[in-house]
């Protein structure tokens, strides 16, 4: 369970992925959510490492045992979002009932004209994110995703949208890439998302309680903040059952500063801030958390002080 979760295979295949993809868009929903239950079962038997991690993480949530049945409900709802995801890219949100809070606030935001950071979780979906792009048509939104990690995937979803595919900012060209793609968009006023829960192999992490106990947390995220000098809030899609989703926005800081002369206590307290929201939706909806691995020893190796680390060398995903 301590394998690093970028040496995990991608679930799945091009083949399971187009298929579930064809049965989903040729029957409708109703019919690829029949197909989510013999794929939880597959999952559950054949991904060990998943299945452990995931027993792992509800007890320490809900603070007792639990039963191989709230293990997959743990993996079906992952199933669901990731399904929802092809309907979404492919129709928008007709069909399903997406709840939007704090848009006022990001709103605000915009008006700035200086762009816009957010930061999520893998948290429900972030895919549902994209309905703001329906509620602010004028505003371009760019997405910061290692496309080397699932690239069937990604494949797959950059088909069914390809100009959603067009604003994706890929992670895994390297730091330097990623860090003038991200300032040139918000100089044009324009939104970037990315997620601030994982680190990258060999990528400088921290530790911050979550849940009870110390996990790393990348730094990257917060020196792109930093450097960046947008405004900065965070973003959770949490999959509420059905064909809900409840879209959250909260504002975070009007600007990331990381004192030169003492950036682990800066970074420190940033990363605390981020953790304790991401616990507290943890809390508000278990079966949302999507990090199938050992949460709190990834990389444990690679916790170091960043002072003397380039910023261009430690972006993540």
């Amino acid at each position: 369970m301590s394998e690093h979760w970028q040496a995990r295979p991608e679930g799945g295949g091009h083949f399971a992925l187009w298929l579930i993809r064809s049965i989903a868009l040729v029957g409708g929903r109703p019919l690829g959510r029949l197909c989510l239950y013999p794929i939880t079962l597959y999952f559950y038997w054949r991904r060990g490492p998943e299945r452990r991690a995931s027993r792992a993480f509800l007890e320490r949530v809900l603070g007792q045992p639990v039963t191989p049945w709230q293990v997959m409900k743990h993996i079906h709802r992952f199933a669901a979002t990731i399904l929802d995801r092809i309907f979404l890219l492919a129709k928008g949100e007709k069909g399903f009932d997406i709840t939007v809070e704090g848009l006022d606030e990001l709103e605000a935001c915009l008006e700035q004209g200086r762009g816009l950071l957010l930061l999520g979780s893998h948290q429900g979906s972030f895919e549902a994110l994209r309905a703001i792009s329906s509620r602010r048509p004028d505003t371009r939104l760019r997405v910061v995703l290692d496309k080397q990690k699932t690239p069937a995937l990604t494949e797959l979803l950059e088909a069914l949208a390809p100009d959603v595919g067009a604003n994706v900012i890929d992670a895994s060209l390297g730091g330097a890439s990623i860090t003038l793609a991200m300032a040139e968009a918000c100089a044009q006023g324009e939104i970037v998302a990315l997620l601030a829960d994982r680190g990258r192999e060999h990528e400088v992490l921290r530790r911050t309680t979550f849940l009870g106990t110390p996990a790393p947390f990348p730094v990257g995220p917060w020196l792109l903040a930093h450097s960046l000098r947008v405004p900065v809030m965070l973003c959770f899609g949490l999959y509420e059952g059905a064909n809900r989703y409840r879209l959250i926005f909260e504002p975070f800081a009007e600007r990331v500063e990381i004192p030169r002369h003492d950036r682990a206590h800066g970074l420190d307290a940033y990363i605390a801030r981020y953790a304790h929201r991401v616990e507290h939706y943890v809390h508000v909806s278990p079966y949302n958390w999507f990090n199938f691995y050992d949460f709190w020893q990834q990389d444990a190796g690679a916790v170091v002080q960043p002072d003397a680390v380039p910023v261009r060398e430690r972006v993540g995903a």
